[in-house]
């Protein structure tokens, strides 16, 4: 924090006087100063400086890159290995044993995909799926949210027969919005009309040389915080001032270095 000169309640010698007029005039009203946001998943960070009183406000502005940059949750995920099935009349979880990128999402289980913040989500995935079959099977794929079915999100695919000795393949893929609250999750379920439909594994081929293809592929990524009012994610703002001190609340914080200058008025 700046610390400039300042005049007792009464009097002050003329040099004191023209000092802190002038360090005014310069925009040096000593009341300024510089807070770095709490990690360790902190939600609201304290200020303490004198000149807060319980009718201050307080602006702030990021002064480092990671403190400039929105925080927009959002989620990566992919798994490498294949998933059958053993019944055309059972609803299965696609599942993601490998996170790419993740900020307020995780996988939990294998195939819930968790949120950290309420919001409208943008969920999409890729799924490559395998026909051993001599007939043309159908798949259905539909979303999940905390266990129960989400109307009006199925999707009817139709997969190739195996021809000559190629299996048939189809790409399934598509996006989803979904209202979700904090802790709420989302699952992506798919049925078969045989069970030599599965969701397939394809190691990295040569001629020419290309990479392995996942048997499943998802994204999340949080797009409106607007009418979802409950825990919802926040850019930093004051949430509270008291003699001396002000409360600053934000994101659960696990980024280092994200700091602020602050101006106090009144």
């Amino acid at each position: 924090m700046t610390q400039f000169r300042t005049l007792p309640p009464f009097g002050g010698d003329q040099r004191a006087v023209a000092e802190v007029v002038r360090g005014i005039m310069d925009g040096k009203t000593n009341n300024t100063g510089s807070v770095t946001l709490a990690t360790g998943s902190a939600s609201s960070t304290i200020i303490y400086n004198e000149r807060i009183g319980y009718d201050s406000v307080i602006l702030i502005s990021p002064t480092s890159l990671v403190a400039s940059t929105s925080y927009t949750p959002y989620g990566g995920f992919q798994d490498n290995t294949d998933q059958a099935i053993t019944s055309t009349t059972t609803a299965y979880p696609m599942e993601f044993k490998t996170t790419d990128y993740a900020l307020g999402t995780s996988i939990v289980d294998n195939s819930k995909i968790k949120v950290n913040y309420s919001g409208l989500y943008n969920i999409q995935f890729s799924a490559q799926f395998s026909n051993t079959d001599s007939q043309i099977q159908d798949i259905s794929v539909w979303f999940r949210k905390n266990g129960a079915d989400v109307p009006a999100s199925n999707s009817e695919f139709s997969i190739s027969e195996r021809h000559g000795s190629i299996d048939g393949t189809l790409i399934a893929a598509l996006n989803f919005f979904l209202p979700m609250a904090k802790d709420d999750y989302v699952q992506i379920m798919w049925r078969a009309s045989n069970i030599a439909v599965s969701l397939q594994n394809i190691p990295a081929q040569t001629s020419p040389t290309r990479p392995s293809t996942p048997s499943t592929i998802a994204t999340i990524q949080h797009v409106s915080s607007n009418g979802y009012t409950t825990n919802t994610f926040q850019n930093p703002y004051i949430s509270s001032t008291s003699q001396g001190s002000a409360i600053i609340s934000h994101a659960a914080n696990t980024v280092a270095g994200r700091t602020y200058d602050y101006v106090i008025v009144g």
